[in-house]
């Protein structure tokens, strides 16, 4: 299974691990997290996950951060009250002896509790989401509905919200093909590409640069909104790819690169916002939750990776620098 395919896969995984995270919130006991801070931690995609992990659960009044391992390494104590480590094989080194280097309240969420992770933590939230390509799809956006079903879960909220996502998915699937289509045209002379968002949607930037650099083999990075205004704005051009996350100053944002020179699309709930000289518009309807919003979000730049992957001949294409000492096999 390639990447693109397994984009597709995500409504049926999104409904099929909801089932999955919801038995492992009625069995692990998960009320530790509710006093004190929480971090959140990851490496690679799951690194962008912990952000919008921590930013979800600021939102809902928890005092909440996310980490590296290397953060955990050097400071063993005093971080963090309890630790989430966000890890979807679970098998990652650097994770499993960050989170063996802490003392507190210790969780996991990865796809199975079979792993080494799991003999480190004191429980762990299962996903079943499979992990079929490099890179995988389902992996982020399951660990994200995963962390929401968490934060209602523990603020005592039904997490029937979640019932709506994977429909909701599949119609963002189906009507965003178009708008990817011009979009990959517009960048595809691109050098680099860069992705900005804030908040919840700040993960779903850093994550969209590591599937343009993983997939597409694209120079990319991702930005804080405001941080992307104080400078980083500068490098802008016709030689770029923007991409932008947002309904608020994002707008303008996307609207200036564009006047710029510089191809630029912006993915907004925000209906009035209309194509014009070098910015493409992608509405994604709000389903009025923010980590909600940024699953749906990620789907459409995975769809714009996948579509630049297959335009660079890399459509089936594997990770071609595999390091021999970062699982645990």
């Amino acid at each position: 299974m390639n990447f693109r395919e397994s984009i597709d896969l995500q409504p049926e995984r999104l409904e099929s691990s909801r089932f999955a995270i919801a038995e492992s919130l009625l069995r692990v006991d998960a009320s530790p997290l509710k006093e004190g801070s929480i971090g959140f931690v990851g490496i690679g995609g799951s690194l962008y996950a912990a952000v919008a992990a921590a930013a979800e659960f600021r939102s809902r009044g928890f005092r909440a951060c996310s980490f590296t391992p290397t953060d955990l390494l050097e400071q063993r104590s005093g971080l963090a009250e309890s630790f989430v480590a966000l890890s979807a094989s679970g098998r990652s080194l650097e994770m499993v002896d960050a989170m063996r280097s802490v003392t507190g309240n210790l969780y996991a969420i990865s796809k199975d509790s079979e792993n080494p992770l799991s003999t480190v933590v004191q429980g762990v939230i299962v996903t079943r989401c499979g992990l079929e390509a490099s890179p995988s799809a389902p992996s982020f956006t399951t660990t994200l509905q995963a962390v929401g079903m968490l934060a209602d879960h523990l603020a005592g909220q039904s997490i029937s919200a979640w019932e709506r996502l994977p429909e909701a998915a599949s119609k963002v699937l189906s009507s965003s093909h178009g708008t990817v289509e011009r979009a990959a045209k517009a960048f595809a002379n691109a050098v680099s590409i860069d992705f900005v968002g804030e908040h919840q949607l700040l993960g779903t930037a850093y994550e969209g640069a590591l599937l343009a650099r993983e997939a597409a083999r694209l120079p990319a990075s991702g930005f804080d909104l405001r941080n992307f205004l104080h400078g980083p704005v500068e490098a802008l051009d016709e030689r770029m790819g923007l991409v932008v996350h947002g309904s608020k100053r994002e707008v303008k944002l996307a609207q200036d690169a564009a006047a710029f020179g510089c191809p630029t699309l912006l993915i907004s709930d925000r209906s009035d916002v209309r194509d014009s000289a070098n910015l493409i518009a992608l509405h994604v309807p709000s389903v009025g939750n923010p980590l909600a919003d940024s699953i749906l979000q990620i789907v459409t730049v995975q769809l714009l990776v996948a579509r630049l992957s297959a335009e660079r001949g890399l459509a089936n294409a594997k990770f071609r620098y595999r390091q021999a000492d970062t699982k645990i096999i």
